[in-house]
């Protein structure tokens, strides 16, 4: 076998291997720009054809095809095809197009392709996630005391947060440590409170933890979907007389669906009473942060125990990025434990952090580097008037749908989600959706609200404007009446 010259497999130092990474990233970078024709999200290919069209007999050849006409045939059949979340066309979910700052971070990130969980492996990447988390903890208002870990997305920060609750819980009120002896003999007992409306995350989490999904407690919610804080006191003292352990309170700071934000100040002072633990899963929502117009709709975040951060959603950055919050830095200490390959105790002693005994992960990427580049490049302004643009989109189409007979609407909107029908049968309603995606390139979203099919509007991209969302609606409008 011939052996492989040197230089094309990774940037180096040499010269040959600085030319062969630059016209890869030429070319890619030119390939990626002749795939946006149009204004579109999506070329409108279905599922079927789209298998037929990218299916590759021979995935991996005996020999390789090289870079050139791989990128070839990828031209052909795969960028063509690619959702464009950039798109003012595109709206369905909580999946944000992506800054180009935070392109070039991440062709950084995997450039250099550190590993999070231990400095001698992270030098700078270490340095910088401890910069951003303290940023991180300041702008949340958690303390002097507070720390956090870069995550890879809602759902990780939310089991991180389940689970430290279920520890401190099982330490600081039944005096029993988990992580030495495992669940306790009352385990089934303990319980989790969260909307009706909240993610999915939090039973799965209560399943990955032993406890299962019966240990979650679904709380009603008032006509704007937000936690209804009576009949959670309700449901905790029901609780407590059949012998049950309440143990934490999971409130929404933006629900998927609704972008509904439960009412913290409310329910911590609830778990203060109760001696519980509070995780907010600000998913959604911690981005409103920033503005300074509607910050006050997020209520105090500085009270909670801990807070699931998303960047990925309104932050606008690359999937994924994610941070987990948390008041008390001593509650960390459920993740730590030292091996002597990876994290030495000698070592943190002398100044060098390894972030593993932090984090649900071992090997993470360099995620905070995304952050920490946006933040340094818009400002606190900057964002600001991204985010605010987005709740004011949403606000404005609101405001039209109420004085429009043809449409119905969920509830008025907290953030930057609007849910809304055709006054027509639910398969009306999901034909449109299904015409606008294969016939128009356009990406909306689906629910179902007080049993009937709704449509979403996730209203992230600050291009969209006052004159898009008139166009969108008067086309939903016009294909609701063909079908």
């Amino acid at each position: 076998m011939q052996k492989p010259k040197e230089g094309y497999f990774f940037l180096t130092s040499e010269s040959q291997s600085k030319e062969e990474y630059k016209r890869i990233i030429q070319k890619t970078t030119e390939a990626i720009l002749d795939s946006f024709k149009d204004g579109t999200a999506y070329d409108g290919m279905n599922p079927f054809d789209l298998k037929r069209t990218i299916h590759t007999p021979h995935l991996l050849p005996e020999q390789g095809l090289g870079f050139d006409e791989v990128l070839k045939k990828m031209k052909e059949t795969l960028l063509p095809n690619f959702l464009r979340t950039s798109s003012t066309d595109y709206m369905a979910h909580l999946h944000s197009p992506a800054l180009l700052e935070s392109i070039s971070s991440e062709l950084i990130l995997s450039t250099f392709n550190q590993s999070m969980d231990s400095w001698d492996q992270s030098p700078v990447a270490t340095e910088i996630e401890l910069e951003v988390i303290a940023c991180l903890c300041k702008l949340y208002g958690l303390g002097d005391a507070s720390d956090g870990i870069f995550t890879s997305g809602g759902s990780q920060s939310n089991l991180s947060g389940i689970t430290l609750s279920r520890d401190w819980y099982c330490l600081h009120r039944l005096g029993h440590d988990v992580k030495k002896k495992g669940l306790p003999s009352c385990y089934n007992k303990l319980r989790i409170y969260t909307s009706e409306v909240s993610h999915f995350s939090v039973e799965k989490s209560a399943h990955l933890l032993g406890l299962g999904y019966d240990a979650v407690v679904k709380v009603g919610v008032d006509d704007l979907c937000r936690m209804d804080v009576d009949a959670l006191q309700q449901l905790i003292e029901q609780d407590k007389q059949k012998g049950l352990l309440p143990m934490c309170v999971v409130a929404t700071i933006g629900t998927t669906d609704y972008g509904s934000i439960d009412p913290i100040e409310k329910i911590s002072a609830l778990c203060k009473k109760e001696g519980m633990y509070l995780h907010a899963d600000a998913a959604y929502g911690s981005g409103v942060q920033l503005s300074s117009t509607y910050a006050h709709r997020l209520g105090n975040l500085g009270l909670c125990d801990s807070l699931t951060v998303d960047f990925h959603k309104m932050f606008l950055l690359p999937i994924s990025c994610g941070a987990f919050l948390v008041k008390d830095a001593a509650n960390l200490e459920a993740f730590d434990l030292h091996a002597d390959y990876l994290n030495r105790e000698e070592d943190e002693e002398d100044g060098y952090t390894n972030l593993v005994g932090k984090s649900l992960q071992t090997t993470r990427r360099f995620d905070a580097l995304k952050v920490w580049m946006a933040f340094q490049v818009r400002g606190k302004s900057g964002y600001a008037s991204l985010i605010d643009t987005c709740i004011e989109n949403a606000s404005y189409l609101y405001e039209k749908l109420m004085v429009n007979p043809a449409f119905e609407v969920a509830i008025k909107p907290e953030i930057s989600s609007v849910v809304f029908r055709l006054n027509a049968s639910c398969e009306i309603n999901k034909l449109v959706r299904r015409k606008l995606i294969h016939q128009k390139g356009i990406v909306i979203g689906q629910t179902v609200y007080a049993g009937k099919t709704f449509l979403k509007f996730t209203l992230l991209n600050p291009l969209i404007d006052h004159k898009k969302l008139d166009e969108l609606l008067i086309l939903i409008e016009a294909l609701g009446d063909e079908v």
